[in-house]
C-alpha cells in the first residue's frame, strides 16, 4: 500500500480484530481485567462487548483512511495517528508487562492451556505491528 494512512487503518483493523476476539474469548472463559476470574459470560454480556468492540474496531480505521482535518488543519488524521500511536505504545507496555510477568492461565480452544503469559506475547506482537504502522504514518510529512 502506497498510503501509509491507509496501511495504518489496515493494521488497525488487524489489531482490533485480534483483540475483539481474544478479549470476548477471555470473557466466555470467565477471565476478567488482569487475569481476575468473573462470574462467566452470558450471551447479554458476549453481546454487549462485542458492540462496544466494534465501535473503535470500525471507527478508528475509518478515520485514519480518509482525508479530514478540523480547526483548519490544526486537528488532522496526522494528529489522530499520533494520539492512536501513542495509546498503541502505551498498551504495548501493559500487554509487554504480562509478558515478562506471567500470571493465570486459561483453556486453550483446541484443548488444553495456555498461559496469560504466552497469550501477550502474541497479542504485545500484534500490538507492536500495529503501532509501527500508526507511528509510521504519523511521522509522515502529509496527511494525504
Amino acid at each position: 500500500m502506497a498510503d501509509r494512512f491507509r496501511a495504518a487503518a489496515g493494521a488497525y483493523l488487524v489489531y482490533g480484530a485480534v483483540y475483539l476476539v481474544g478479549g470476548l474469548y477471555l470473557v466466555y472463559r470467565g477471565v476478567g481485567v488482569m487475569g481476575a476470574p468473573t462470574t462467566g459470560a452470558t450471551t447479554l454480556t458476549m453481546l454487549r462487548w462485542g458492540l462496544i468492540g466494534l465501535i473503535p474496531l470500525m471507527v478508528i480505521p475509518w478515520l485514519l483512511a480518509r482525508r479530514w482535518s478540523w480547526l483548519r488543519g490544526w486537528v488532522s488524521r496526522r494528529t489522530f495517528a499520533a494520539l492512536v500511536a501513542l495509546l498503541l505504545a502505551f498498551r504495548a507496555f501493559k500487554v509487554g508487562a504480562v509478558a515478562v510477568h506471567g500470571g493465570a492461565t486459561v483453556a486453550a480452544p483446541w484443548g488444553g492451556e495456555i498461559t496469560f503469559q504466552a497469550g501477550a506475547v502474541v497479542f504485545l506482537a500484534v500490538t507492536l505491528m500495529a503501532l509501527g504502522f500508526v507511528a509510521r504514518a504519523a511521522c509522515s510529512k502529509t496527511s494525504q
